[in-house]
Parts: structure tokens; sequence; C-alpha cells
């Protein structure tokens, strides 16, 4: 099945034309409007103003790339330097601005991809190596990070087709070879994790000694939050580029410092609490911890139904949209894999049946149609897989963007196939508490050898190794096995009284209302 597959990641609104006419724009024309909004910027960032910068950051910045660069470049830094007294920091914020809206907005060439990556790595040198005395808001902290990781997997998908590159962009792709590459990444995000101590601070926050999660990793003493935040999200970065790569354990060790279960600063910005959850749940579905990714599915997903309509003027608001989309697919995969349908709440239940019921009853089966349905739902909701290496050339050119994608859509497959087999043993497991395993092969129509097999094959698929080593269950049904009599035991599920009762008040209030009108009339 041919998988909706090239669809980037991230910038939804970039144009399908591959290179815009901006014959007309000229990189040193700096408007009235552009020249106030960097001086009071740069103002802003000198005198700490957190809440002013991010209103510049979060409304300015995009109203004027509205209004005036729609499909050309922000003015060279070079025309604006002269505005900011030549700040050697700011000017490297406003490139970190002026490539992500390139991006957005147009299809960067190589040159401007490589330049892009000389500028992260000036930027970090000097959050790592300088002094520096800012604050800024999370959520242009958190699209520092999620930008650089994006322009990587962007870079990545770019090199990897080769078939239609000049002359020029191969002798370019030679010489900038250090360009975005995957120990270049990886190196500066885990710089970062060490340099701001944040596993450290996060250690002492458990024993009450810091305030990092209660002043939203602000600090409040005058100090900066810039290291110790980029700090807290390269770990969420960390996870998204070791998902990328397949690397499922490494991604979620990455995380073990951040308790995804209670509110922590990655929930305090709303791009960085989804992808934060949709890498935690894919990794934990490719690895058959179906329960912890269907717990954190339903989680975000009844977050995004209760909070979305808030965010409607957000330039964040289509890929809000379209993450929801891809959890519900991964969370259909999981149920059709682990139905443990209790563990989702009924707003959510309502709207996986709205969307994906149909398919996945047909994805019980288990014949050629439903791998399709499998396969069509990972190729949706899986992420832009990447093959780090650059690629050799010397040999013909080839195109080779797809190979991550095939190599863990298979992977996945394999892993459906497998459950094949226990969809079976399920069904039987269902109706009986007891039965003996000569009656139980007999229905299967196996030997009582082979059922041992398929009942071993059953414990070892449901069950998985946590974060922490240790066994947990996935099973909604497990048995035992005693005397050659096979003994079910059925999870019951925990009985929600609160859902019930506040759909009943919903209800009465409604009720009330209609007989005031009544009464009214």
């Amino acid at each position: 099945m041919a998988p909706s597959y090239d669809h980037d990641d991230h910038h939804s609104n970039a144009p399908p034309s591959s290179n815009l006419d901006i014959s007309g724009y000229d990189p040193n024309l700096v408007p009235d409007s552009v020249k106030s909004f960097v001086v009071h910027l740069y103002r802003h960032i000198r005198e700490k103003n957190v809440y002013e910068i991010h209103q510049m950051y979060e409304t300015s910045f995009y109203t004027l790339s509205d209004r005036l660069f729609k499909d050309t470049p922000w003015p060279s830094v070079d025309a604006i330097a002269p505005f900011v007294d030549n700040d050697h920091v700011f000017c490297l914020l406003y490139r970190e601005m002026w490539f992500r809206h390139l991006y957005a907005r147009m299809q960067p060439t190589l040159k401007q991809r490589v330049d892009s990556w000389d500028n992260y790595c000036s930027l970090f040198q000097v959050v790592l190596h300088g002094v520096v005395n800012m604050q800024l808001p999370n959520q242009w902290l958190w699209d520092m990070v999620d930008e650089f990781v994006y322009q990587f997997q962007s870079f990545c998908q770019y090199r990897a087709k080769m078939k239609s590159k000049t002359e020029q962009e191969i002798a370019l792709l030679r010489q900038a070879d250090q360009a975005w590459s995957v120990y270049g990444v990886l190196n500066y995000l885990q710089a970062l994790v060490d340099k701001s101590s944040i596993i450290d601070i996060l250690e002492r926050e458990k024993e009450g000694l810091e305030n990092f999660t209660a002043d939203d990793g602000y600090d409040y003493n005058g100090g900066s939050n810039v290291l110790r935040v980029l700090g807290y999200f390269s770990m969420v970065g960390l996870l998204r580029v070791h998902c990328l790569l397949g690397d499922y354990h490494t991604g979620l060790k990455c995380m073990l410092p951040i308790d995804i279960s209670q509110h922590g600063v990655y929930t305090t910005v709303i791009g960085s609490h989804i992808t934060t959850i949709y890498h935690y749940g894919f990794a934990n579905l490719m690895l058959r911890r179906y329960v912890v990714a269907i717990r954190e599915f339903n989680k975000i997903l009844l977050y995004i139904y209760k909070t979305k309509q808030y965010h409607q003027k957000s330039p964040q608001y289509e890929q809000i949209l379209k993450k929801n989309e891809q959890m519900y697919a991964l969370l259909a995969i999981c149920l059709s894999l682990c139905p443990q349908t209790k563990l989702v709440e009924e707003t959510v239940n309502s709207q996986l049946r709205e969307k994906y019921g149909e398919k996945m009853s047909r994805m019980q089966r288990y014949d050629d149609e439903a791998f399709a349905l499998y396969d069509e739902l990972f190729s949706y909701a899986c992420p832009k897989f990447i093959t780090p290496s650059p690629p050799n050339f010397d040999e013909p050119l080839v195109n080779y963007n797809q190979d991550a994608y095939r190599l863990q859509l298979k992977l996945f497959l394999y892993e459906v196939k497998q459950q094949q087999l226990l969809s079976g043993v399920r069904t039987f497991l269902k109706v009986y508490s007891t039965i003996s395993l000569g009656k139980l092969a007999t229905y299967m129509e196996v030997d009582e050898a082979t059922l041992r097999t398929i009942l071993m094959t059953y414990k070892h698929k449901t069950h998985t190794v946590d974060a922490e080593g240790k066994i947990i269950s996935n099973a909604d049904i497990d048995f035992y096995i005693d005397d050659d009599m096979v003994h079910i035991v059925e999870s019951k599920p925990p009985k929600r009284y609160g859902d019930y009762f506040m759909r009943q008040i919903a209800k009465l209030e409604g009720v009330m209302n209609d007989m005031d009108r009544i009464k009214l009339e």
C-alpha cells in the first residue's frame, strides 16, 4: 500500500511549489514596522521582560510575516544589526527566527540549510560556553529545539533524494559533510542536557530543594532560564531524534528524568506537550508496551479535546489538529493489538469509534485486508523516519529517503503477523473460566504440544519489560496452567462512577434549564 508519507511532519503551511519567485525581494530593505519590531524586541530582551517578549514573538512576528513577508524572507541580519547595537546574541536569535520563517513559507536552498546549521552551532555555543543573561519565553526555547530537530529531519530527507541533485548540490554536499550530521545533532542536544545540570535539578526538586516546575522553568532571582530550559527540552529533542532513527529504548531512556505522569514544564507549551506524548506513546507502541501507550494517548487526546478551542488563533493550530488525528490512528492500532478499552475515557472512545470504529472491527480479522489497514494507519501516523548516513557519492545516485520507513513498517507488520496466532486462543479464553488442555487443543485443531507453544507465545506477547526492567502485562485475559487445566483470569475493569454521575448531572441541568424556559414562556 502506498503510504501518504511524503508529508512534512511540521510546517504545514509551506507552499507546494519548490522555488517561489522572490525576484522583487531586497534583503537590505527594512520597513519601519520591522525596524520598530527589532528595536522593541531587543529592548525587552535586555530588560528581561518575558511577558512582552512573548507577545512580540508569538503575535507581532507572525502578524508582520503575514502582512509583509508572506512568500519572501525577512530582511537580512546585516540590515537590522545597526538598529540593535550589532548585538551578537540578538543577531543569532534573529537569524534563528529568520530561518524558521524561511522553512515555513519557502523551500530552503542547500546553502540556506547549511547556513541555518552554522547559526544553530553558534547560538548553542554561546549558550553552552558564554554568559547568557536572558530570560526567554518557554515557547521560544521549545521552538528552538523543535525546529533544530525538524531541520535535521528535513535535511536527511532532502539528502536522501539523490536522483534529482545537480552537480553543484552534490559538490556542496561533499564539502559540507559536517552539516546536520547525526553525531553533531545528538552531541549538541546531549551537551545542553549535561551543561544545564537539568537532571540534577529535577532530582533535587523531588526532595523539595528546587522550584523548577513550580516556576515553569523561569528564574525569579534575576538569573537566566535559557540554558536550564533548553536542557530540559533537549531531553524531548533526544527522544524525538532516537524515534526518527528507530532506537526506541534509547529515546525513552533520555526521557526518564521527566515524570510523564505529572504536570511539568513540557506541559506549559502545547506543542511540546503533544510532541512529547506522541513520541513517548509511539516508542512504547513499538516496544509492545501497549498499555502504557494507550494510557498516555488517552490522556493527551482528552486534553486536546477539552482545550483545542483556545488554540484556534495559534500558529501551531494546524499542527495540533494533525497530531491529534495521528494519535487517534495510533490509539486504534494499540487497541486492535491489545483490546484494553477500559483504559480509554468515554469522550475519547466515542471520537475513536467515529473515526476508526469500522476499520478497527476489520483489523480484528487478521486477513489481508486487516494487514492493509494496519499498513495504512501506521504509514499515516508514524514519525518521518530518517537514514542518518550520507550517500555514497561514487555509486549511481538513488533515492533512499523511504528506506528507514520501509524497515520500520516491515518490523511493525511482522509483529502484527505474530499477533495473528493469538487471536484464536484469545477467543476461546474469553469464553471459559477453566478448560482442559486436551479440550482446548481439539477446539483449536492442533495437538497438545503445539497448543503449549501457542500458550507460551501468548504469555510472551502479552508481557513486556517496562523502562525500569520490570515485566508488565498487556493482557486483558490471562491464564495459568495447573495439572493440565487452563485457569483463566480476566482483568476486571474498575467501575467508573464519576463519569456516570457527571453525565447524569449534565442531563439534570439540561432538564432544569428546559423547565425554566417553559415557565418563562
